[in-house]
């Protein structure tokens, strides 16, 4: 008597079924030819299989859709959706209905229940429905908690649990790398090129339907993804931009500070903050999954207190010949100085002019333009470098070597005769 009480707890059926496109049908073509003993019997029999394409039988993708045997995996960024439905087995009026559909993850416990509010009544053989979406977020172990409150005809209270515990697996491996490139020769202070690199690590093929960088508010993002052909751009991928199972993708992003904080060194310098990838893709028949990263910090750079950048300089030179270039000099700390400029000669450059001259004050964010004359007396390629600043203020020397190359040659000369 105990156990058919315990069989008869409950008089409503939960049942959970997580809701995913289906696939196409695939069969396993079996052929012979003609002079073997079967004939063309297995080819009579594939042309009478109602799942099979008409006059292409013999491959393995039909025209048939089938619905998923099982759970199947679940990605990050991807939306989980699953059907509810409670059912009155009994045959009495079940009353004040009550169903709650939460998901525990490793961090937060969210509530996917359209409504909260209770079903007056429930008649025999009638069911209530319930379809929840969710758009994953975490990795790791999910699990789908139903719960069910009901009264019985005779005024008891009852209630019962499910769970439904599915893992939530990473379907891209996302690796970036920062360049911290100094535009020496244009009026930007720093520019940073990113490079993403996008792997699918899922077992199907993928359409990238949109890998973009969204910036942060210093910078403005310029991607370097397309080739541009008159007034049209291509993809460097192509029309199709698919993404196979193990294949790794590069994408390509500049950033340019914004106007209002190119000259301010002392900002950038500390900007660590870059901004987000936001990735959105299609897996078999369109199902989509979006995915964004967390900010993306890069190692600021470190210029000191003082940065000596180059504007402008001449890509070859004659050698012996003088040649003008012009240095700025940018205060990236938190006080004025006073600079004294000092020209040293190397073995191979030689710079003209007066050596240890006043430069006068410079406040913290600003910067002055410099122009410089110097020569080479040694062909090839050469380092500028032997420039010094001193900040008579605290007394402290800045060395700048490597600033820039340039190409020496010699003229060319005819004798006449």
């Amino acid at each position: 008597m105990d156990v058919n009480q315990a069989k008869q707890e409950h008089l409503l059926a939960l049942k959970v079924m997580r809701l995913t496109k289906p696939t196409l049908f695939t069969n396993l073509p079996v052929t012979c030819e003609d002079r073997d003993l079967p004939g063309d019997l297995f080819g009579q029999l594939m042309r009478e299989d109602p799942s099979t394409i008409k006059g292409a039988e013999t491959l393995m993708l039909g025209e048939m859709l089938t619905l998923p045997q099982n759970f199947g995996n679940i990605f990050l960024g991807e939306t989980f959706s699953s059907y509810i439905s409670v059912h009155n087995d009994s045959s009495q009026v079940v009353k004040d209905i009550l169903v709650k559909a939460d998901l525990q993850t490793s961090s937060q416990r969210l509530n996917l229940s359209a409504s909260n509010s209770a079903v007056a009544e429930l008649k025999p053989e009638c069911c209530i429905d319930d379809v929840i979406h969710h758009e994953v977020k975490e990795i790791g172990t999910h699990i789908l908690v139903c719960a069910v409150s009901y009264t019985t005809h005779y005024g008891e209270k009852l209630y019962f649990r499910k769970f439904f515990k599915f893992q939530v697996l990473k379907p891209l491996d996302v690796k970036t790398k920062f360049y911290n490139a100094e535009s020496d020769l244009s009026s930007v202070t720093d520019e940073v090129f990113l490079e993403a690199q996008i792997q699918n690590i899922t077992t199907s093929p993928m359409f990238m339907e949109k890998v973009s960088l969204e910036p942060s508010m210093m910078y403005n993002v310029t991607e370097l993804n397309m080739v541009t052909s008159g007034d049209q751009g291509e993809s460097t991928f192509g029309k199709m931009s698919y993404l196979q199972p193990m294949d790794t993708r590069q994408y390509l992003y500049c950033l340019k500070p914004k106007p209002e904080y190119a000259e301010k060194a002392g900002i950038i310098k500390g900007v660590t903050v870059i901004g987000k990838l936001d990735i959105v893709w299609k897996t078999n028949l369109g199902e989509r999954g979006r995915l964004q990263t967390s900010q993306l910090q890069r190692m600021a750079p470190g210029y000191g207190d003082i940065r000596l950048s180059l504007e402008m300089i001449p890509d070859t030179v004659n050698l012996e010949e003088p040649f003008d270039i012009i240095c700025k000099i940018t205060n990236c700390s938190e006080r004025t100085m006073d600079l004294v400029l000092e020209m040293c000669n190397t073995r191979s450059i030689h710079w003209c002019g007066i050596s240890g001259r006043q430069l006068g004050k410079l406040s913290p964010g600003g910067f002055l333009s410099l122009p410089l004359t110097v020569l080479s007396s040694v062909q090839g390629l050469q380092s500028i470098s032997g420039l010094r600043l001193t900040d008579t203020f605290l007394k402290r020397t800045y060395e700048y070597d490597d600033i820039a190359q340039v190409c020496v040659v010699c003229p060319f000369t005819s004798n006449e005769s």
